[in-house]
């Protein structure tokens, strides 16, 4: 799995943290993996809604696509799913001009409530407003002192004409059930590009794409000692976690390989043992 999900999820870790250890010296886990659980590995999903999928969906029925941007919306390396296909996706700058770009920010205990601008209950604010602070008020509101959070609102062009905040401020207090929150807009200027794209398809479905992934990650453990298959045993059964001789043979075993990602001191692999794919990721 994913480094960046197994710090977050493995609950071996967790316990390790509970103990007093923010992280165990080492790390073998494996996860069989099934035919999705390859193809989530080396792609990112572009859901339906999304500023990808519309992105890709566009390049698909028309030959290419544009956008506007303040950054890169794919990582060159990214194999981007679309519905049950995959592609690569090529992203290049046109060009770029400079823009303002809005921050509010909200103070949830201000020394003094009294509106200056105007006020105005959360419930009667336009949906672009309504949405963008939605999760911000719903969460129990922070205490320090000053502005307590930010958030970017996008250009005047991203935000449309029916804000009360952005780009022209018309209210400097919100009410919340019965709280007085005092708003206040930040500009910026910011750089924005013009991105054209082009998609090529990889894949046309799930088990395609993971036959190529096998084909070229895929290798077989095997001839192990009794020691070492102890170790894959207990990382298989929930984590290996010991930096022993037998934990340092399997991981160098395991880096004659080429690796799905790999750092310095940790990787993913796609490994065969005993007839089963796992996922493997390590720290050593």
């Amino acid at each position: 799995m994913r480094r960046r999900q197994f710090l977050a999820s493995g609950t071996a870790l967790l316990s390790v943290a509970v103990a007093g250890c923010v992280h165990p010296a080492v790390v073998l886990d494996m996860d069989e993996a099934t035919a999705t659980d390859i193809t989530n590995e080396v792609s990112i999903t572009a859901d339906p809604g999304s500023e990808e999928y519309s992105v890709v969906s566009s390049a698909l029925e028309n030959g290419s696509a544009t956008r506007r941007g303040r950054s890169d919306l794919f990582d060159p390396a990214d194999t981007v799913r679309v519905d049950d296909s995959f592609y690569e996706v090529s992203e290049t700058r046109l060009g770029s001009s400079e823009v303002t770009v809005y921050e509010v920010r909200i103070d949830f205990d201000p020394a003094d409530s009294t509106a200056e601008l105007g006020e105005i209950e959360y419930g009667d604010l336009p949906e672009v407003d309504h949405q963008r602070l939605e999760q911000i008020v719903s969460e129990d509101p922070p205490t320090q002192d000053g502005d307590d959070i930010g958030i970017e609102y996008g250009t005047a062009e991203e935000v449309g004409n029916e804000s009360v905040f952005v780009p022209e401020q018309q209210y400097d207090i919100m009410v919340h059930d019965g709280n007085r929150y005092r708003i206040g807009v930040d500009s910026r200027t910011a750089s924005e590009a013009e991105y054209r794209y082009e998609v090529t398809e990889v894949a046309p479905d799930v088990e395609t794409f993971a036959d190529q992934v096998r084909e070229q990650y895929l290798f077989t453990l095997s001839g192990l000692s009794d020691a070492e298959k102890e170790v894959v045993e207990e990382a298989i059964d929930g984590g290996y976690f010991q930096d022993d001789d037998a934990f340092q043979s399997v991981i160098d075993r395991i880096r004659d390989h080429e690796g799905i990602s790999v750092d310095d001191f940790y990787g993913t692999w796609l490994l065969e043992y005993e007839d089963v794919d796992y996922l493997t990721y390590a720290e050593w």
